[in-house]
């Protein structure tokens, strides 16, 4: 049985950060759904850990990590689930979608590699400054600077195409 001062501690915790860690994953995943289950699972962990995680210097950062890494099990599970998808052919389902201009950067932000949307998603979404980037991921912060900057110039290319490709469209081209 968990101290009550424990579990208080760990609700002040969870409610402090639950949305920030959701938000990054969000903006790393694009799925919301995913990003709260995802946070959920890593929040779980965090409580099971709780000793030992509430010492570190930053929880929250124990949390992203974990839940980074439980995203990309997701994504690994979900690329076999497309492979195999596809392989039966088209489907009847009837959805409908979010904007175009969503789409878009959702689509962006997938095509960038991981360690890039990680960059953006913790930097844009959760305004970390590079140092604390580079602490939180482990990696130098020239590293982080050089991932968000190819980040940037990706995204403006892909989004610039896009803007064209609607562009074309409109006008019949």
């Amino acid at each position: 049985m968990r101290e009550s001062t424990g579990s208080a501690d760990f609700d002040a915790f969870y409610i402090a950060t639950v949305r920030r860690v959701v938000l990054y994953l969000y903006a790393a995943g694009g799925d919301r759904g995913d990003a709260q289950d995802i946070a959920q699972e890593a929040f779980a962990r965090a409580w099971q850990h709780w000793p030992k995680v509430s010492g570190y210097e930053d929880p929250e950062a124990w949390v992203r990590t974990v839940a980074w890494r439980l995203s990309l099990n997701r994504w690994r599970g979900l690329r076999r689930w497309l492979a195999a998808r596809s392989r039966l052919g088209p489907g009847d389902e009837a959805t409908g979608g979010p904007s175009p201009d969503r789409v878009a950067v959702v689509d962006a932000l997938r095509r960038l590699p991981a360690a890039q949307r990680q960059a953006v998603a913790l930097h844009y979404l959760l305004d970390m400054p590079v140092q604390e980037i580079a602490a939180s991921t482990g990696v130098p912060a020239g590293t982080v600077k050089v991932r968000l900057s190819r980040a940037r110039a990706t995204l403006g290319r892909l989004l610039d195409d896009h803007d064209q490709e609607i562009s074309d469209a409109s006008f019949g081209a």
